[in-house]
């Protein structure tokens, strides 16, 4: 985990305005709007990482609910589609989601269907899809 992070942190985007962190109470409201509890992984995920822009993929946020990667409007919208409601999303690509489980496994749904591939965690999801995107 430490490693991917630091590889993350280490390719980020300057960005003029960069993103915020957000705080554990912050991760607690977003819960309660998602009617979800967040993985550990996905947790440490958010308060570690949320606020690095790299590559093409855009995951999800929760500090700025006015964002187009805001967690509850990119979920509510991903589970109008179709995307298994115990699901969680942590990114829309090219109209596709990855999700990740309750025991923190990435999946990945297109084209309105749950696709074989997979990632054991959420931080193998960042290290094989995100930083190579």
């Amino acid at each position: 985990m430490e490693d991917v992070m630091e590889e993350l942190r280490e390719r980020a985007l300057d960005v003029s305005i960069p993103l915020e962190l957000p705080d554990e109470d912050l991760l607690v409201e977003v819960e309660e709007q998602i009617l979800i509890s967040i993985p550990y992984e996905f947790r440490e995920f958010l308060l570690q990482v949320s606020d690095v822009i790299y590559g093409s993929m855009e995951p999800v946020t929760v500090t700025d609910p006015h964002s187009h990667t805001y967690l509850p409007e990119v979920a509510a919208t991903a589970w109008a589609a179709g995307l298994p409601r115990e699901l969680i999303p942590i990114c829309e690509h090219q109209d596709n989601y990855y999700g990740v489980s309750e025991e923190g496994e990435v999946v990945l749904w297109a084209d309105g269907e749950l696709t074989e591939e997979s990632w054991p965690s959420v931080w193998l999801w960042v290290r094989d899809v995100w930083l190579e995107s």
